[in-house]
């Protein structure tokens, strides 16, 4: 299960879903950014974050704090936009293309309130220093929900109509549900450094 030469594999017979995540999360960054038709709903959504930085604000460790939260959030995330995707594949493409949004939002945001020059700093110190971890960890977890819709569409239509498909048999969807529990443990442990990252390097970047 834990063959790193199959789980490399794997990931390269997943490029294409992981590429199309990867679009729908800029896609989504563009959206956030010059629709203002979806900015109640994306204050809706800020909404959540204000509540954790509150939270952060209001403990006696803020680091710590910080960090049992991000990573918390960014896992239990992970963990059910990829099994969940079980259902078509939906919450999936919701997920990547709202988170794109956020973050699109409150660039836009930010460079109406303080100009370019602050957006450029921001992304520069609060967030590529994570994200370059967190980012990716969340479109390959979307990427594997995409696929696990997808299989179990084509499974659910094999079944209904009596056809057997290559690709849709119950031996290769139960291949990709183990394939997902090594790659489960790769993303837990690349959130965690993201979020140790953010909690301490990222913070401190944008506290300067």
């Amino acid at each position: 299960m834990f063959k790193w030469r199959l789980i490399w594999d794997h990931f390269k017979q997943m490029n294409p879903y992981i590429a199309f995540g990867t679009i729908l999360f800029f896609a989504g960054m563009v959206i956030g950014g010059i629709n203002p038709a979806f900015h109640a709903f994306l204050n809706e959504q800020m909404k959540g974050l204000e509540q954790i930085a509150s939270k952060i604000d209001e403990s006696s460790n803020p680091t710590w704090t910080m960090f049992v939260l991000i990573f918390k959030n960014n896992l239990i995330k992970s963990i059910v936009i990829m099994y969940l995707g079980a259902f078509l594949g939906i919450i999936p493409v919701f997920f990547l293309v709202v988170n794109g949004m956020l973050i699109g939002y409150l660039l836009k945001a930010s460079a109406e309130l303080h100009g370019g020059g602050f957006v450029f700093e921001l992304v520069l110190k609060g967030l590529l220093p994570h994200g370059i971890l967190e980012i990716p960890a969340i479109i390959i977890a979307g990427a594997y929900g995409m696929r696990f819709g997808v299989l179990m569409l084509k499974a659910g239509r094999s079944f209904l109509f009596g056809r057997s498909q290559e690709g849709t048999t119950g031996s290769e969807l139960k291949q990709f549900v183990i394939r997902t529990v090594p790659v489960m443990v790769i993303l837990t442990f690349t959130l965690l450094i993201a979020a140790v990252i953010e909690s301490t390097i990222t913070l401190w970047l944008v506290t300067m």
